[in-house]
């Protein structure tokens, strides 16, 4: 199970799932270089990606979209519909990748470029590993408006989720300013609160919804349209 916070003591345990091995080779290298970091295991397939999770519980999964028997989208889907605790970091080339949008409607837990720096993909671990934020929140906010635009208009507007009248005022407030794609820090200065105040709402907020983090919970407002894209520039 993860914890909340990781130490080097309990290191974030990481599978690498890609079915090319320079690139496994380049990240275990990169991500083996931190004290609070190790390498769980390698898949080269999404079904081996699958059966490793289950075997070896990592805390994070970075995931590539396009591997051979079962892609990551389907990977990632058998993973998060699992129960296993791991998040998953879905790898792509282009941030308006349609796979990328189909990883986080799967259940991942952010998107990464494949050649993102190093010190970006170390970030990128230990806060999708802590639970705590979005990797990335405003391209994931335009990956997420560019899809609902490619949408016919009659599903642009879906009938609202009961579990939405279960919300606070308060708490649907947050949740239109998490789907703006706003840290933690940034929602506490909009509401004049704490930022522990501030986690207290996101954790209900996410209990109430069903929901497994905070790029789920932007996920799942564009998808109810609490939130709509703006005008196109």
């Amino acid at each position: 199970m993860i914890t909340e916070h990781s130490t080097p003591a309990t290191p974030i345990r990481i599978l690498l799932a890609d079915d090319q091995p320079l690139l496994r080779m380049g990240f275990r290298l990169i991500l083996e270089g931190e004290p609070d970091l190790e390498i769980a295991g390698e898949a080269s397939t999404g079904a081996e990606a699958v059966r490793l999770t289950a075997d070896l519980s990592p805390d994070v999964v970075l995931m590539d979209v396009r591997m051979p028997q079962g892609d990551g989208i389907e990977a990632t889907r058998r993973i998060t519909s699992s129960g296993s605790c791991a998040r998953v970091i879905i790898l792509t080339t282009f941030d308006l990748d349609e796979y990328a949008f189909a990883g986080l409607q799967a259940g991942a837990s952010a998107f990464l470029l494949k050649d993102v720096a190093p010190e970006g993909l170390v970030q990128a671990v230990r806060v999708v590993a802590s639970g705590d934020a979005v990797v990335a929140p405003r391209v994931t906010q335009r990956l997420l408006e560019t899809y609902v635009r490619s949408l016919p208009p009659v599903q642009r507007t879906p009938t609202p989720d009961r579990r939405l009248a279960e919300l606070t005022p308060r708490e649907r407030e947050v949740l239109e300013a998490i789907a703006e794609g706003l840290s933690n820090a940034e929602l506490a200065a909009r509401f004049f609160l704490s930022e522990a105040t501030i986690k207290t709402h996101v954790r209900r907020i996410l209990t109430k919804l069903g929901l497994r983090d905070r790029v789920q919970a932007v996920v799942y407002a564009y998808e109810n349209a609490i939130v709509v894209p703006g005008p196109t520039h």
